[in-house]
Formats: C-alpha cells, structure tokens, sequence
C-alpha cells in the first residue's frame, strides 16, 4: 500500500515536467511559438513541480500527502485551461482574444519595430499542430486531468500515516 504514495509523489513530479518539457521542445526545437492560453497552462504546471519537489523534502507523512494533493491540484487546473483552450480551437465556444508574439531586443527604434512586424502573431484558436486531430491543448487536457485523477485515486488508496 505504500507504493500507492510512492508512486503518485513520483506522477506528481514526473508528469508536469514531462509536459513542459515537451512544451518547450516543440517551441525551442519544433519552432511552435506559443500562444497565450498555451503560456496559461504552462504556470500550472510550474507550480506542481515545485510543490512535487517539496514532497520529497519536507518531513512529515501527512505534510507530503497533502504537498501531493496540491500538485494533482495543479496539474488538474492545468487541464482545465487545455480543456477550455482545446474548445477554443475546435471552435466549441469564443476564446481570449490575447495574441503573443516573440521580440528579441533591439537596439534602437527602428530595430524594435522591425523587430514588432517581423514577429508571428500566434491565434489561440488555431492549432499549430495536431496529432489524430488532438492538438497541444487537447494532448495536455487528456494527460493532465487523467494524470490528476490516477493520483487522487492513488493518493486514496494509499495508507494515512499520522506523524
């Protein structure tokens, strides 16, 4: 029974990092420019990795379940924003009307807004790529609610040890 907390301490660690690093290797290596609501599921996912780390250091069985919880909580807001941003784009309901864009720095005026029209206006209801008709969004809805669920169920089965 105790590698039920074991192992949802690990998905609440492993997940959220496992997304973001996948969301930054498709901008960094893929050159997808983020939009808006993508950078809004990504502090989600900020915040349960630091608290995952927590559970790992802070003493106390009952203070790691819940640093656990909180990070499934996270992950759980995380894709709610992909849900929402996933209609969005399937065009299920009306979006933010935020667009993102990229500036490196320049050195003068006339560098900067070269620099501004150069940028990509990136729309938060289009997918930039999609895999069996499931884009980004819909990809992080799926794995971070279904991950946020295993670790509830996990962190239920798992024995309440008070300390």
């Amino acid at each position: 029974m105790r590698d039920t907390f074991f192992a949802a301490r690990w998905i609440a660690l492993l997940l959220p990092a496992a997304l973001l690093a996948g969301a930054w290797g498709f901008q960094l290596i893929g050159g997808l420019v983020p939009c808006e609501m993508c950078h809004w599921q990504r502090w989600p996912h900020y915040a349960a990795v630091v608290i995952a780390v927590l559970a790992f250091i802070v003493p106390g069985m009952s203070s790691r379940r819940t640093l656990v919880a909180l990070a499934a909580l996270a992950i759980a807001v995380s894709g709610a924003i992909g849900v929402y941003h996933a209609g969005v784009q399937y065009q299920w309901w009306q979006g933010a009307t935020e667009c993102t864009s990229s500036l490196a720095s320049a050195g003068n005026a006339a560098d900067m807004l070269n620099a501004i029209m150069a940028a990509p206006i990136v729309r938060c209801d289009q997918p930039q790529w999609t895999l069996w008709g499931v884009s980004l969004a819909g990809f992080n809805a799926i794995l971070s609610l279904g991950g946020a669920i295993l670790i509830a169920l996990l962190l239920r089965r798992s024995p309440r040890i008070k300390r």
